[in-house]
């Protein structure tokens, strides 16, 4: 198992992301913004970030595009949960380096078989 970084600002999202990670044995850690997302990457390198789209200041999009952007952060698997499910919002995603993209409300069974896909 490993350390999983949840960047979401719903309340509910979160938690039932964190339930459904702490039932598979990972470790969580939660943000809200990408001020907090990038202060928790400069102490800590999850194994896995799962990110919502719709966040305050700036876009799950743009996080994810800094994220594979950077050395730092590129080898990290994202995984994109959001709302926003249209054939273009995952292409966008994709585009952008997510490794998965998922839409709310979250399928249990295909979040854990992504989360085991990307964790190897």
């Amino acid at each position: 198992m490993g350390t999983v970084l949840v960047v979401e600002d719903g309340q509910t999202d979160r938690e039932r992301i964190n339930r459904l990670l702490k039932q598979s044995g990972h470790i969580v850690a939660n943000v809200e913004t990408r001020d907090e997302t990038f202060a928790y990457l400069d102490t800590t390198k999850p194994d896995l970030i799962v990110l919502d789209v719709i966040l305050p200041g700036q876009s799950g999009f743009e996080i994810c595009r800094e994220l594979k952007g950077s050395d730092s952060t590129k080898s990290i698997p994202v995984m994109i949960c959001s709302s926003k499910g249209t054939d273009v919002d995952k292409t966008w995603g994709n585009m952008l380096g997510a490794d998965a993209y998922l839409t709310k409300p979250v399928d249990e069974s295909e979040l854990t078989t992504t989360i085991k896909r990307l964790l190897g």
